[in-house]
């Protein structure tokens, strides 16, 4: 079984390298120092917290963009080109094809989470950089353990980054809607208040609260500890075997 596993891994990341994956990794990257050299030229003071936490900013939505669309991408040719029924129509179990294919999506999400960390160390001590990525790496789990549930299900690209997009933001937005939500300014009582209010506070509890996750503060004023990594590293866990057993769920109930 560890050895099929290993195998469909090798075998995604030769697909990452046959579709350029890494090259388009270099090109953001250059665009986020672009961004980041034309900041430094406009500012007055402070200039490396603008640089280093604009550059911070690009690189984490460059890595949540690019391995979602891979991991989307890559099924997605799968089915359409019944890759996937050819697979399982070898002796190897479902929950192998899809460990594999996880394990192989999370050493892509790894190599791109180490390449933008690496970019920072230009501007940021070692250490503060250290524990951006390994939050970048867990935040890019959970968004690669969310594609392919979303894959599993609809089978469409458009479909599928939509859903994910849409998670994301909301994962990122939800504790400045609860904020919105039980301010000051909002003293109404009415049945619509209170049901938004409740809607949002269960919205609150499901999603992953990423706004811990891959923070500008600590690029910008070294605030990090590995202190804030555990509840990182707790709620990675639980959302990615969460997802996981949803995915193998719905991949065994298909007539495939």
């Amino acid at each position: 079984m560890m050895k099929q596993i290993f195998t469909l891994a090798t075998l995604v990341a030769l697909e990452a390298l046959r579709a350029r994956f890494f090259l388009t990794i270099v090109i953001l990257l250059l665009i986020g120092f672009g961004f980041a050299l034309f900041i430094g030229q406009i500012t007055v003071i402070e200039t490396i917290a603008y640089q280093s936490s604009l550059l911070a900013a690009i690189l984490r939505l460059s890595a949540v963009y690019i391995v979602s669309l891979f991991v989307i991408t890559s099924m997605v040719h799968e089915f359409q080109e019944h890759s996937v029924y050819l697979w399982l129509s070898l002796p190897i179990q479902r929950s192998t094809y899809f460990l594999g294919k996880f394990s192989g999506f999370m050493l892509v999400a790894l190599i791109t989470a180490i390449l933008f960390g690496a970019a920072l160390l230009l501007f940021v001590p070692y250490l503060q950089v250290g524990l951006w990525t390994l939050s970048l790496f867990c935040e890019l789990l959970i968004i690669t353990a969310l594609s392919l549930f979303c894959v599993l299900t609809f089978h469409h690209t458009i479909q599928t980054f939509s859903v994910v997009l849409g998670f994301y933001i909301l994962a990122r937005s939800i504790s400045t809607m609860q904020l919105m939500a039980e301010g000051p300014l909002n003293n109404s009582l009415s049945w619509t208040d209170q049901f938004i209010n409740g809607l949002i506070n269960i919205l609150a509890m499901l999603l992953p609260n990423l706004v811990q996750f891959t923070q500008s503060e600590w690029i910008v004023y070294y605030t990090g500890s590995f202190d804030n990594l555990l509840e990182i590293v707790v709620q990675t866990i639980i959302y990615v075997l969460l997802l996981i057993a949803m995915s193998l769920f719905d991949l065994y109930r298909k007539n495939l």
